[in-house]
């Protein structure tokens, strides 16, 4: 099965972390409801996860509660390590680039830091 994790910066703050503190109790439980699907079940819904396309390896869980919908980008390293790596609170049908672009700047310095050990 997969793991999840979150990403780290250089100096141990964790933009994850960061972003589910603004949330709700009952926010937070959909979004962890979520996580442990996407770790537990072999087969998940794209409707939970799924890769971006044309984003190098980008993935997105999606967790709808109430009229919110939460985005959670993240990359795989390895086959089964999930790392979480940007957060946020969707407000379009498409993904803004900025956003994307987050994400992938944090897998390269997480990729980068994790080659240097």
């Amino acid at each position: 099965m997969r793991k999840i994790t979150f990403y780290r910066t250089e100096n141990d703050k964790c933009p994850v972390e960061a972003y589910l503190d603004t949330l709700s109790n009952k926010e937070v439980e959909k979004v962890f409801f979520v996580l442990d699907l996407i770790e537990s079940q072999p087969v998940v819904p794209r409707k939970f996860f799924k890769k971006l396309e044309s984003t190098d390896g980008i993935w997105e869980v999606r967790v709808q509660y109430a009229n919110n919908i939460f985005r959670l980008l993240g990359f795989f390293d390895g086959e089964k390590l999930v790392v979480l790596s940007h957060t946020f609170t969707k407000k379009s049908q498409k993904i803004p680039k900025k956003e994307i672009n987050t994400a992938r700047q944090r897998m390269r310095e997480y990729l980068l830091r994790r080659n240097a050990l």
